[in-house]
């Protein structure tokens, strides 16, 4: 049974969380899961180190720097483990593992690059010309990172190493469909040398362990990747503690007259079918110009058709199970409602147990579930329009803000669009699921807010402090000046 990590001590738990392989349904693993003891215990060792003082900035690089080393080695262990409890592709288990490596080294980097500036003070009217104000950044204190299943490895990463690349202690709590990849994270940090109580990690219930965190006030800083229903009452919660919340979306894309179909379809297909549309910014919305929508709809399902469903092992899998039967249920049973309701199927993706093959949906209306609420399966809608003013107005109809894309070749077109689309990211001749680790990124509206991406994570994991020195007794420098002969 793989245990936990508390105060740098691996613990069995109070219970044991079966983690099942998403294709097969056998169970694969256990893992112990905490309860509020834990929780408390957790939280009391984190808050314990942090009183007694930060680690230097230099030895969290050290730190960070090694730690991607040792997971490096461990990469058949981790993208085995990530393939079974996730259902995801070895494909994209893949990447995910070389993002993590880079979200690491890019944290490492960071903890050595946190600064503050200097503040023109002497320049106001009446003040000493001698006086000199800055600012310096701190760390905010002990962090509680809330994970979900679809980004196992790198959304953990994402959050704990900023986290302590800042000077922050943890507390984890893995999402439980998926808790072996970020134990392997945990263990790779601190064989590391990360310090007992700087990294705590309990797996466990929403309603216990999640609820425990929600409630200690000494957690300064939670970090959270989830549904906006859990975002709203984390931040409930927090009051006037401060919060990174990374929520739901519907994410549109874009598709004028001028695209490069074969681009746009090709990349459209990737990001509405990869990890079975289970991201954050998988493609759930095409908006696509009319006379264009026959020639880009051909080369849209012609690719999705071809994607190799089922097996994530399987060699050139494409779209593997969804993260359980349950899942897979409630994602045909919208496909199958909007189709009763006159949507019209280009592409019709048949199920059997977590698996859903791709799904393309046309002549949709704005009220079905597929269209206004977040699928967060294998389905996408194609909607044609005449008029780009109607596709952007549609495409922000939501009340999500989290990222957008544009495909088209006119320059003008792209600098008007812009600051029209209400998203945290709008991404031109690429799809809403772009993203390089070392970007921000974040969502607006009730996508949520603050942002992820090393540099930008650290900035909000730290609070800005102001520092003035006065020269108190010393002469100002005009008087040294007129006093000289």
């Amino acid at each position: 049974m793989r245990q936990l990590i508390i105060d740098g001590v691996q613990l069995s738990g109070s219970k044991t969380l079966v983690v099942r392989d998403k294709f097969t349904l056998e169970p694969y693993a256990e893992v112990g899961m905490a309860d509020a003891a834990m929780v408390d215990r957790a939280v009391t060792a984190a808050a314990r180190v942090f009183a007694a003082g930060t680690i230097a900035p230099n030895r969290r690089y050290e730190i960070l720097q090694e730690a991607a080393m040792l997971l490096a080695r461990r990469k058949d262990a981790v993208v085995g483990d990530m393939v079974a409890e996730t259902g995801f592709t070895m494909g994209d288990c893949e990447n995910e593992f070389s993002r993590c490596l880079q979200t690491l080294r890019l944290s490492a980097e960071e903890a050595r690059r946190i600064v503050g500036e200097m503040v023109p003070v002497a320049s106001a009217p009446g003040q000493d010309p001698l006086r000199l104000a800055f600012t310096v950044r701190a760390p905010v204190g002990v962090v509680a990172a809330i994970t979900p299943f679809n980004a196992p490895l790198n959304t953990v990463a994402h959050k704990i190493a900023p986290a302590l690349a800042a000077g922050n202690s943890v507390v984890l709590k893995p999402a439980s469909y998926t808790p072996l990849s970020a134990l392997h994270l945990c263990e790779v940090l601190h064989e590391a040398g990360l310090p007992a109580g700087w990294l705590n990690i309990v797996a466990g219930s929403g309603a216990e362990v999640g609820q425990a965190l929600l409630e200690d006030q000494r957690i300064r800083y939670y970090t959270f990747t989830g549904s906006t229903d859990v975002g709203r009452t984390l931040q409930n919660h927090a009051g006037l503690r401060r919060t990174q919340l990374e929520l739901g979306n519907i994410s549109p894309v874009l598709v004028c007259e001028d695209a490069d179909l074969e681009l746009a379809a090709s990349r459209c297909t990737g990001a509405s079918f990869r990890k079975a549309g289970q991201v954050c910014t998988s493609v759930q919305r095409i908006y696509v110009d009319q006379r264009v929508r026959d020639a880009f709809s051909d080369l849209l399902v012609a690719k999705s058709a071809a994607l190799s469903v089922g097996d994530p092992r399987a060699k050139g899998a494409f779209v593997g199970p969804m993260i359980s039967t349950g899942e897979a249920a409630r994602a045909a049973g919208w496909i199958d409602e909007a189709v009763a309701a006159g949507a019209r199927p280009l592409l019709l993706g048949e199920r059997e147990r977590a698996v859903v093959g791709p799904t393309i949906l046309t002549d949709v209306k704005d009220d079905m579930r597929i269209v206004c609420e977040e699928l967060f399966g294998p389905a996408v809608v194609l909607i044609p329009y005449r008029d780009l003013d109607w596709a952007v107005h549609h495409a922000n109809a939501t009340e999500f803000g989290l990222a957008a894309g544009i495909f088209t070749q006119d320059i003008g077109r792209i600098l008007r669009l812009i600051p029209r689309m209400d998203m945290g990211s709008v991404h031109i001749n690429d799809t809403s699921s772009s993203r390089v680790d070392l970007m921000p990124y974040g969502g607006i509206k009730a996508s949520g807010f603050g942002q992820e991406g090393p540099k930008y994570a650290i900035r909000d994991m730290t609070e800005e402090r102001l520092i003035t020195l006065s020269p108190g007794g010393q002469p100002h420098v005009a008087d040294r000046r007129e006093a000289l002969p």
